[in-house]
């Protein structure tokens, strides 16, 4: 309500009145994460595999909250990793996303909360982890650079000491859909 009249608008006008209502319920689904662990959602989906290859989850579709301004920011998570005799369920790395997406962020911590959740869970060989993402922050306000976007990485273990693990990962991703 004093938002709304602050930027000079009648909370009482039809259209307005049930606002700050939906308003707080759509925050409780935009900030769903707070209420899940990586653990919960992952569950009993870790299985004994012999696999040495990358295995790799692009184009992961996600939304988050800019913690500054609490303005959107959009875009796609590439997740990879290279299992040590455990694999994950296929459904559980967007799962994860999710969980830290939604969630007050930056997309630099996101980055890095995505992979480090992967690496607790599955203790793989290694995790690499790229996020494209549009900041409406960025293109609404301030500078207002309407084509511009993000991209940040994480990489663990083998990712990180073998450069022809992380180059394998990255030619798997290619350019992506940003």
């Amino acid at each position: 309500m004093d938002l709304l009249k602050e930027i000079g608008e009648d909370p009482e006008r039809e259209g307005l009145q049930k606002t700050p209502h939906r308003v707080a319920k759509s925050w409780t689904t935009f900030a769903k994460g707070y209420k899940q662990t990586p653990e919960e959602v992952v569950g009993d989906a870790v299985f004994n595999e012999q696999c040495d290859e990358v295995i790799a989850v692009k184009d992961i579709d996600f939304f988050s909250l800019c913690e500054h301004h609490l303005l959107p920011f959009k875009g796609v998570a590439h997740v990879g990793y290279l299992p040590e005799k455990k694999i994950i369920g296929l459904s559980k790395i967007p799962r994860i996303v999710d969980i830290y997406a939604r969630r007050l962020q930056v997309q630099e911590r996101l980055t890095q909360q995505v992979a480090d959740a992967l690496q607790d869970v599955l203790s793989p060989k290694g995790v690499a982890v790229v996020i494209e993402a549009e900041h409406l922050c960025m293109q609404m306000r301030g500078v207002e650079k309407k084509s511009s976007f993000m991209i940040t990485s994480a990489v663990r273990g083998a990712f990180r000491e073998n450069n022809k693990t992380r180059e394998e990962f990255l030619s798997i991703i290619g350019k992506g859909r940003m």
